[in-house]
């Protein structure tokens, strides 16, 4: 049995905000937590194809906002916004309440764990060797500014009869840091040996105190990155001697 901690839920309230936002009265609170998990699987089965990262879940009196952070966000909305509308009568219908439906774009898809898991994935039902899938996704990520990554595939791997665990690392994953950005994804892979499970920690940088956790939302800034966790270049002595003599 492993003894690993959740990354996000050991961060929740510190850097890493709540993925579902209510108050509830003790009757309706275990109305509410199925819901949830109603909800979350049906829009990700329903957008599989679209790259969803997260679905953010609020509620404000009797309104539910549901935010969807997908990679693709144009095949969401559909031709006119046609295809929201569907989504948003087929979450109604499924949940038996109105519901209130945004989509945001991921800034960065190659930072975004949940994403490189489920490309990973991917690749694996397509039969490509699991070590260059992990490699692949690995420096993709790196280049895309992550400071550090972990990859861990297990199942049959290659076909095996028995099952097994391997992983792969590049950079730091500081696990054990509240501070550390730490982002995790999972998903499973169907292969025609059985399910393989993929597992995904991205280190996107440390947080000062006050600043929490990007939600992969679109960048506000225009080269499309989050500079959260890089260092700031060192102003130049002479420089700043001058400035001050002037």
């Amino acid at each position: 049995m492993g003894q690993k901690t959740h990354p996000t839920g050991f961060r929740v309230g510190i850097i890493q905000p709540w993925a579902s936002t209510w108050f509830a009265k003790i009757k309706e609170y275990g109305q509410f937590v199925a819901e949830d998990a109603k909800i979350r699987k049906f829009v990700k089965k329903k957008l599989y194809t679209a790259g969803v990262s997260k679905i953010l879940i609020a509620r404000k009196a009797q309104n539910t906002t549901i935010t969807v952070v997908t990679a693709k966000p144009g095949i969401v909305v559909g031709r006119g916004g046609q295809g929201i509308e569907e989504l948003k009568q087929d979450v109604s219908k499924h949940i038996g309440k109105p519901v209130i439906i945004n989509v945001v774009e991921v800034a960065r898809i190659d930072v975004d764990a949940q994403l490189v898991a489920e490309a990973i994935a991917q690749q694996l039902e397509k039969r490509v060797a699991f070590r260059r899938a992990m490699k692949q996704a690995m420096q993709r990520s790196m280049r895309a500014g992550a400071q550090g990554i972990k990859v861990m595939v297990s199942g049959r791997l290659g076909g095996a009869e028995i099952a097994r665990s391997e992983w792969a690392k590049e950079g730091r994953i500081p696990l054990q840091t509240l501070r550390a950005d730490v982002d995790f994804g999972f998903t499973e892979a169907d292969t025609i040996m059985g399910k393989i499970g993929v597992k995904v920690w991205i280190f996107k940088g440390v947080l000062m105190p006050g600043e929490k956790a990007d939600q992969n939302i679109k960048a506000k800034n225009e080269k499309g990155g989050s500079d959260k966790g890089m260092r700031r270049p060192k102003r130049n002595r002479a420089a700043s001697t001058e400035s001050a003599a002037e």
